[in-house]
Formats: structure tokens, sequence, C-alpha cells
């Protein structure tokens, strides 16, 4: 489904990421672990299509996001940390918006919006401009938006930042469902014990560089996940 092969970015002398391998398949959950400034959020923004790199290669469904990124967008659902939403319009105006981008059905939209605007407990604010509502708010809308479309692949960036428990459990709920239905889940998160509770299986970078990955038995072993990581940060790559 997620394809990165020897992905490399680097700000003047500095390389955000240096030579990223990493394969996520279909129905695998697949957390993307690090400091802050360890490379995550480039390597999430370059699979996405919003940040040019300067060597290697990321394939999404087997097209590749330098040669097909209509393709590859038309697969994927990016959820930043920080939505950027258009704040002068309603709640229902914006989701209506994505949907128009994605070629969504009148039908398809309606059902889906009411299904999650419900889930979330959002229909009821969802006519008023988005220029009201409180971050938790936002990023419940930028949650719909993300799912509208039924992406093959859920690409997040600390998706629970902003979001209440309930809130939280009905999207990790959800990131299941996508799984179970032969979707992927790829996300950055500081919340470990969700992604060792949630997640199959885990990447680990250090200084734009893979420490590790593989299934999450094989990573933490008998050791809990926050263990394993924090040791490594002690560690020098």
């Amino acid at each position: 489904m997620l394809r990165i092969e020897n992905l490399t970015k680097a700000y003047g002398d500095k390389k955000a990421v240096d030579c990223l391998t990493l394969h996520i398949e279909a129905g695998e959950m697949y957390a993307f672990i690090g400091h802050n400034g360890a490379g995550k959020t480039t390597t999430i923004k370059s699979c996405c299509g919003l940040l040019n790199f300067d060597e290697g290669e990321i394939f999404i469904d087997g097209y590749s996001i330098k040669e097909n990124p209509i393709e590859c967008k038309k697969r994927i659902a990016y959820l930043p940390d920080n939505p950027d939403l258009y704040e002068f319009m309603s709640g229902i105006k914006y989701l209506n918006f994505i949907a128009d981008i994605y070629g969504v059905s009148k039908e398809d939209r309606e059902e889906r919006i009411k299904k999650y605007g419900d889930m979330l407990e959002i229909t009821e604010s969802l006519a008023q401009p988005i220029s009201s509502y409180s971050h938790g708010m936002k990023q419940k809308i930028a949650i719909i938006s993300a799912l509208v479309h039924e992406p093959k692949l859920l690409i997040m960036d600390e998706p629970f930042v902003g979001l209440d428990p309930k809130a939280a459990f009905l999207l990790k709920e959800e990131m299941k469902r996508i799984c179970e239905n032969g979707g992927a889940i790829f996300f950055s998160t500081h919340v470990l014990d969700v992604a060792e509770k949630i997640c199959d299986k885990i990447a680990i970078i250090k200084g734009g560089k893979l420490v590790k990955s593989g299934s999450m038995s094989e990573i933490k072993g008998d050791e809990s996940l926050e263990s394993v990581f924090l040791e490594l940060e002690d560690t020098n790559v």
C-alpha cells in the first residue's frame, strides 16, 4: 500500500530524513515514532506529496508520488497535527467542498457526513462557521474530511492531539475498521501506549535514520514500548 524507498530529504547541510526505507502493507496499522525533529513530519509530508524530496521514491498503491501525484492523492487522506481549515466556511460547506474535490456522490457524502458527524457529536454544529470552533471541533472536522472519500491509506501526524477521550476512542475504532476492510494506516504519535495497544507494526526514527522497524512483538519483546524507545534514544545512531 505504501512503499518508501531510500527517502532522503535535506535542509541545507542537514539531512532531515536519511535513506529511509519502509513498507506498509494493506491491512496494517503502522506507528511511526521518534522525538521532535527526528524526521517524522518530513517523511509524512513527502508521502502525501506536500514536500519535494532529494532522493528515493515513494509508491502508493503502486503509483509513484513523483510521477503520478494525482492518482496517489485520490487514494490517501492526510490528517495533520494542526489542521489548516478554511475558517470562513461553515463545517458542512467545508465537508462538501472536500467531497467535491474527491468526486464523492451526493448520496454517499450525505451518508458519511451524518455517520461521522453523529459519531463525533458535531452534527449540530456543522452549520456554524469553522472560525467559531474549538481546537477539538476543528480536529473532528478534519477527521471527517479525511474519511469522507473512504481512502485506502490514511496518513496522520499526531492524530489524537486535541481530541477528548471519547473522540480519540472512536477514531481508534475507525482506524481498526479501515484496516479490517483492506486499507492501511501510517501515523506518527508520541502517545506510546496507544501505539503499543492498537498497532501491528512500528518504525522508530532517530536523527532522520530508521533505527528499528517490524512487528510490535518483535520490537518490544517483553518490555514496554516506552522502555524500548527510551533505550534507543540513549544510544548513538
